[in-house]
């Protein structure tokens, strides 16, 4: 185990990384040293570049957002992200995550589902 890791309180929604306060009203908690603290602040700032991308790329409406760019870059850095955490992470925040189910679903298309025949839509 490092030496020299702090309680952090982060906020995937909000995109920030605290100094954790003793309350147990956060999103995540995770314990870091500064190497690890760089890596996922680092991560979450991606994440907030991912978020003007995907926004610009909002307003075209004929195009699905099934296999878009921007859909494929953001979902990657949230994976990024939930994995930091859980490596991270406390006990409950691993327990969080994992009953979000949110590292499955990112990995997982839901390409099997009637209409696709086995394969990804062509809508690139």
């Amino acid at each position: 185990m490092k030496t020299g890791r702090k309680p952090y309180d982060v906020s995937v929604a909000h995109r920030s990384i605290q100094e954790a306060p003793n309350q147990d009203s956060t999103e995540f908690r995770v314990l870091l040293d500064e190497e690890d603290f760089a890596k996922l602040s680092d991560k979450i700032a991606e994440l907030s570049e991912e978020d003007i991308y995907t926004f610009r790329r909002a307003p075209a409406p004929y195009k699905s957002a099934d296999h878009d760019d921007a859909t494929e870059q953001f979902n990657a850095r949230m994976i990024e992200v939930y994995t930091l955490l859980y490596q991270y992470g406390d006990e409950q925040t691993r327990r969080s995550i994992i009953g979000l189910g949110v590292l499955g679903k990112l990995h997982n298309s839901d390409y099997d589902d009637p209409g696709y025949h086995g394969k990804s839509p062509l809508n690139k």
